[in-house]
């Protein structure tokens, strides 16, 4: 899907990250979410690539990445670890400093990045997230209910790996439909990555992993800096017919966390490179400049 694109595997920070690389100009790092890989990014990178050296990688524990077994309090996967994976690739690529883009949980990579990182990301784009520490505190039913798999995944290994092992590509699926507007909007050449990757046990045990720490030790991390603000200037784009649009005021939100924000509702669900590219891809390009 992205023929123009380099494929690389790094290793940085103990293991293996799986990616690709193409373009020419500043640096810019995407970061895809769950349940997908980098090639989440397909319809917008090759646009993106015409005026910045894009870099699309899979997460540690996602796509072609390797998947380290979780340690018993999933600290391994906590976002500061994944956080210096991507900094350390970018680094090893020779770039010290770049643009960042994140979608679902690679966005609240991309916030710890920020945070942890000031120096090395100059502008930041946030797709479809609120802070993951004020979704936690303000949980009620209705966020219960439309983001169960916060509450599923983080249960017990091997409760949530067995029954999502028991037909992956189904859960996939159902992600993918339930949290997305328009499935059609989904390749079939896309799908069949996220399938190929997610049937991958590894994939599963490490996905869970990412929530378990989600839901503990990102916590902690996220309480310790909460007079820490992230210091770039920040675009906050959400699905406009999705969950994040009806719960939360997400501009404010991020205000919170941030010094400069700016951003707007993109009419989508949850999926905005795929369900409306061309609308993403501008907004993006006006905020990189």
């Amino acid at each position: 899907m992205l023929t123009n694109f380099r494929k690389f595997q790094l290793e940085v920070n103990g293991i293996t990250i799986n990616g690709v690389k193409g373009g020419r100009g500043f640096p810019l790092l995407l970061l895809h979410g769950y349940p997908q890989t980098h090639q989440m990014w397909h319809k917008i990178a090759p646009r993106l690539a015409a005026n910045f050296t894009v870099i699309a990688t899979d997460l540690r524990g996602y796509g072609d990445s390797d998947k380290p077994l979780p340690l018993e309090d999933s600290s391994n996967y906590c976002k500061r670890v994944m956080a210096l994976d991507q900094v350390l690739l970018m680094e090893k690529l020779g770039y010290q400093e770049f643009y960042l883009i994140g979608h679902d949980r690679g966005a609240r990579v991309s916030h710890r990045i920020a945070l942890d990182f000031p120096e090395k990301d100059k502008k930041l784009v946030l797709l479809d997230i609120a802070p993951t520490l004020a979704m936690y505190e303000a949980t009620d039913k209705t966020f219960a209910t439309a983001y169960y798999h916060w509450f599923f995944l983080i249960q017990p290994s091997p409760f949530p790996e067995t029954l999502i092992a028991a037909n992956p590509d189904y859960y996939l699926q159902h992600c993918l439909q339930s949290w997305g507007r328009d499935f059609s909007a989904f390749t079939e050449e896309a799908l069949g990555e996220y399938r190929r990757c997610f049937r991958d046990l590894r994939t599963i045990t490490a996905t869970c992993a990412d929530y378990r720490a989600a839901a503990t030790i990102d916590l902690e991390h996220d309480r310790q800096d909460l007079d820490q603000k992230i210091s770039s200037p920040l675009l906050v784009l959400w699905g406009k017919k999705g969950f994040i649009a009806r719960q939360y005021d997400v501009i404010a939100l991020w205000q919170q966390r941030a010094n400069q924000v700016t951003g707007q509702a993109i009419a989508s669900g949850h999926f905005l490179p795929e369900e409306a590219p061309e609308e993403t891809g501008q907004a993006i390009e006006d905020f990189l400049g």
